[in-house]
């Protein structure tokens, strides 16, 4: 079981909007201060999106290099572009998401049903984003939606090779409303088809909504890292909003100091990671 715990904060998303939570981070002032109280606490990663001046999501080039390189200034995170976007953003602008040079990047194996949505993620869109991570030494982090994404991220590393480094890692993202459910049982079987995959493959988990607690748990248990933050829940427990981002990292690190698994320092990150 690994001893420490890799912390992972996803501030913003796509799908909150700043009307609904005023305390979502959508400036980048807002999103570096957020970076560097989560870094204090014990994150070690930052998993970004943006958002325009009007606080929609983007994938503006010229917002995502600011964001990267205030980012690299202002902490020691790693970086790691969301390549997902918003569900209705097309591939292309997708893609170049990577021409930002994150330290990672997100790579989704596949499509899913998002609520009363679609999030769409072809065979050759998939290969596509991880061969030019492979090219530009880019760590992806595989975002897995659905048991059968495993299969899927297994078929990929087989005809495509390991990704930059050598290094796998993935993230149960759970309780998304189409996607497999955030329940421990969920995670148990998911953790044990890793066996398809390289030796050394980590992962993280991702509870959505009210799942957020028992996919901590159930993650620390079984040898797993986390991924916390207000892309994933606005509520902190039933009928209290969340206040911050740094409040949901807080929780995380104290579930993982509780395990005797404390948080990884950046360093060890970026060694875990093969960064």
């Amino acid at each position: 079981m690994t001893t420490g715990t890799l912390i992972t904060v996803a501030p913003t998303g796509a799908e909150s909007a700043k009307a609904e939570v005023p305390a979502l981070p959508v400036t980048l002032d807002e999103l570096l201060l957020t970076a560097k109280e989560c870094e204090a606490l014990g994150a070690s990663v930052i998993h970004v999106h943006i958002r325009d001046d009007a606080a929609c999501p983007t994938l503006d080039q010229g917002r995502l290099r600011e964001t990267v390189a205030a980012l690299r200034e202002g902490t020691d995170l790693i970086v790691q572009l969301s390549s997902g976007g918003a569900v209705t953003d097309p591939e292309a602008d997708r893609l170049a998401v990577l021409d930002a040079a994150p330290d990672m990047a997100s790579c989704t194996m596949g499509t899913v049903n998002f609520g009363d949505d679609v999030f769409l993620n072809r065979w050759e869109f998939i290969v596509d984003l991880h061969t030019r991570m492979q090219e530009r030494g880019i760590l992806p982090e595989y975002e897995i939606f659905d048991l059968g994404h495993l299969a899927a991220l297994s078929r990929l590393l087989d005809r495509y090779g390991l990704p930059h480094g050598g290094h796998v890692h993935v993230d149960f993202v759970m309780g998304v409303p189409g996607g497999m459910p955030g329940t421990t049982a969920t995670l148990v079987a998911a953790q044990q088809m890793l066996r398809d995959l390289p030796a050394g493959t980590t992962f993280s988990a991702t509870g959505i909504g009210r799942s957020t607690i028992p996919v901590m748990l159930a993650s620390l248990s079984t040898g797993g890292h986390l991924r916390v933050g207000m892309e994933d829940t606005v509520t902190y427990a039933k009928g209290r909003p969340v206040e911050s981002n740094m409040q949901l990292v807080a929780r995380a690190v104290g579930f993982a100091q509780l395990a005797q698994r404390p948080p990884l320092t950046t360093t060890d990150a970026r060694r875990l990671l093969g960064r």
